[in-house]
């Protein structure tokens, strides 16, 4: 007979993501139940998982604290009664205040937790739970503002990476152009909407060159009209579940710094210029970005300079590929041996061990 898990997530793609590679991980062992905030249902296709849903209020009014920690109270009950009604044995949490009932529950019922921190800087969450925790999967044993105390915890995995990026075959076909993928995680970037785009015009005149850009719903058409009006061949998308068409058709990405996007264009080996977003918590990104720089896999760009050192990267790549080649060598060493099924086979032997 399967066990039964549950995986706690929410809020942003970057909590949810790892939270879904999960479910693919476990899914044909045991019977998974993923569990989300409202903000995290846009993440999740309603015909794939079985979740439930503990909207967990923030606690970052002071006003509202006494209501929300009441709610938090309250939904903690809930949690209690889910994780009984579905006799879950095991649960698991991608960080954020969202798993906060989820794991209190957890705690009265002495179920064993384990957490995934997919950042370079351990979240407040999850510096929260490793006290309860079994185990916490790392990508890296060098995370920020980890507590020595808690090490033993630690188990270093490789990225958690969608099952089809791994699949992926990069489309070539003797391209005559030069595909860039402009993304800017699951909630899109402005900054890359009204920075870039007249750089790469410019770039244009003397290469060849296709983009393949995310942007919000609203500014599609805008985009899409400007570059073709500059006779730049274009592909303008809003938030896809699934990049994986898009990115195989890249040779450059000029991206964010979440760590699942870094984690799939280095699986697929795809050279990026990372612009870490300087309002991220505890400054995570750069350190997400810091990772790959120091591995010589990535240019990193720092937002308030965007524009001219972009513009400056692009043309040092289009004029000579060497240092482009030279990167696209160190994601393939780094990730040697990186494959599903390893990353498969070690998850269940540290949740069967312990």
């Amino acid at each position: 007979m399967k066990k039964n898990f549950l995986i706690t997530t929410g809020g942003s793609g970057g909590h949810v993501t790892p939270a879904t590679v999960l479910y693919e991980h476990l899914s044909n062992e045991t019977n998974v139940i993923i569990s989300t905030d409202k903000r995290g249902l846009k993440y999740l296709d309603k015909d794939v998982y079985q979740f439930e849903i503990i909207d967990t209020p923030k606690l970052d009014n002071i006003f509202y604290l006494p209501l929300n920690l009441f709610k938090i109270l309250f939904l903690t009950f809930k949690s209690f009664f889910l994780l009984k009604k579905e006799k879950i044995e095991k649960i698991f949490s991608t960080g954020g205040y969202m798993s906060l009932p989820l794991i209190f529950a957890a705690r009265i019922l002495k179920l064993n937790i384990y957490l995934v921190e997919p950042n370079h800087v351990l979240g407040r969450a999850n510096l929260y739970f490793l006290n309860f925790c079994k185990k916490i999967f790392c990508y890296t044993k060098n995370i920020k503002n980890f507590p020595k105390i808690h090490k033993s915890k630690m188990t270093v995995i490789n990225p958690l990476v969608k099952k089809n990026i791994y699949d992926l075959n990069i489309i070539n076909n003797n391209k005559t152009h030069f595909t860039l993928l402009i993304v800017g995680g699951s909630q899109g970037a402005n900054i890359f909407d009204k920075n870039l785009k007249n750089s790469i015009v410019e770039i244009s005149k003397k290469f060849s060159i296709k983009v393949i850009q995310q942007t919000n719903e609203k500014n599609i058409s805008f985009l899409s009209d400007f570059y073709s009006k500059n006779n730049i061949e274009n592909k303008i998308f809003s938030f896809d579940k699934n990049l994986a068409i898009n990115i195989q058709q890249a040779d450059l990405c000029i991206t964010r710094a979440g760590a699942s996007t870094l984690a799939e264009l280095s699986v697929i080996n795809i050279p990026f210029i990372a612009v870490p977003l300087p309002s991220s918590r505890d400054n995570h990104q750069l350190e997400n970005a810091n990772f790959y720089k120091n591995n010589d896999c990535c240019w990193l760009v720092e937002q308030n300079s965007l524009e001219e050192k972009i513009e400056n990267i692009l043309k040092d790549i289009l004029n000579d590929k060497r240092d482009y080649l030279n990167k696209k060598e160190n994601l393939k060493k780094l990730n040697y041996q990186n494959t599903w099924i390893s990353v498969n086979q070690k998850i269940l032997r540290i949740i069967n061990e312990n």
